[in-house]
Parts: structure tokens; sequence; C-alpha cells
């Protein structure tokens, strides 16, 4: 009897644990889902933080791999799936969003491998022209998926062909990873540095 009892309450602490390690972190109102799934991996919440412009909240970021680290070079590293997700705060015009994208990914990109990375560069300012505008609580996410490249989708859909390039990919992680990130307080959240 006293071992059943130590068994049930084992197992309801056991339960419990677990449903607080997949219980969704929330970042300004943005429930992020910790761990998920990404082309048949299980990746985790490296970190999660708000885009600010001025004192307005322009969006919540949050990074997913599927080993934790902790510097730009050892997200770039990181071999298999990844996700950066971006969920709009407030509604924005989406080729504002486009030109601020575009201009952190030039100023953080190698230069000795931009002209590779144009034709990346041109596609994923299509998907921004397409869009016209994005509403607050709206999402783009940015994976990279082995064998296929760079998916952009926005609002759950996948935007125009892959970029197959695994540079483009690390690129566009640049823009809140880089030298000169969109966001340094993100960047350090990002990498799970926040207090």
């Amino acid at each position: 009897m006293i071992l059943a009892k130590r068994c049930v309450t084992g197992l309801a602490g056991l339960m419990l644990s677990v449903s607080i390690l997949a219980a969704p972190v929330d970042v300004s109102g943005v429930k992020l889902a910790d761990p998920i799934d990404l082309s048949g991996a299980k990746l985790q919440l490296n970190g999660a933080g708000i885009r600010y412009k001025a004192i307005f909240k322009v969006y919540v970021a949050a990074l997913y791999l599927d080993n934790k680290a902790a510097t730009p070079e050892s997200v770039y590293a990181v071999p298999g799936p990844k996700r950066i997700s971006i969920t709009l705060l407030r509604d924005i015009d989406s080729n504002e969003l486009g030109k601020s994208f575009t201009k952190a990914f030039e100023e953080n990109a190698p230069k000795t491998e931009m002209s590779r990375l144009i034709p990346g560069l041109l596609k994923m300012s299509q998907v921004f022209s397409d869009q016209k505008k994005m509403i607050a609580g709206e999402s783009l996410i940015i994976d990279w998926v082995p064998g296929t490249g760079t998916v952009i989708s926005i609002k759950g859909k996948a935007q125009g062909e892959p970029v197959k390039e695994v540079e483009f990919y690390n690129a566009m992680l640049r823009i809140w990873l880089g030298p000169k990130p969109a966001d340094w307080k993100l960047k350090d959240e990002l990498l799970g540095k926040a207090a």
C-alpha cells in the first residue's frame, strides 16, 4: 500500500514536471512553444525577447535550436534545423519591416559573401513587398531546413522558393546576432544571456 502511494506520488510529480517543461513561455503576451518540432527534429527555445525601436515594442523574436548556444558563432555552427520566429506587437507596413531587415542584413553580412547572398536578399525583399501590411499578432518564421534551405513563412504559409545556401540563413541570423544587431538587448536575450 505504501509502495503504491509512493509510485502514484512519484508519477504525479513526474507528470507535473514534464508539463512544466512543456509549458509555453510568455514574452509580452506572446506564447512561445518550447520545445517545437521542425523537420523531424525537436528544437528547444534558445532565447527570446522584444525588439524595441526607440521606446516602442515592435516584435517578439525567438530562436530555436536543437542544442543551446551562447555565442553567435556557436549558433551558426549548430547542425540541423533552426528557427527564428518574429511575432509582431504592432501593425507595421511590410515594406518598412523589409527595409529594416535589409539594412541590418547588409550591415552584418560578411563583405566577402555579399555577392553570393544577393539572390536570396532579392527573394526576401519580394516576400515583404508582396505582403503590404502585417498586423499585430501575425508571425514571420525563418526556418533552416537541411536539404531544403531557408524557408520564410508569413501567417503560417511558406513564401516563394527556399534559398538553398546556409550562408544566407546565417546572414539572416546576423540581423539579430551580428556585430551590429538590430537590438543589443535582444541579441543577448536570443543567446540566453538575459537577466
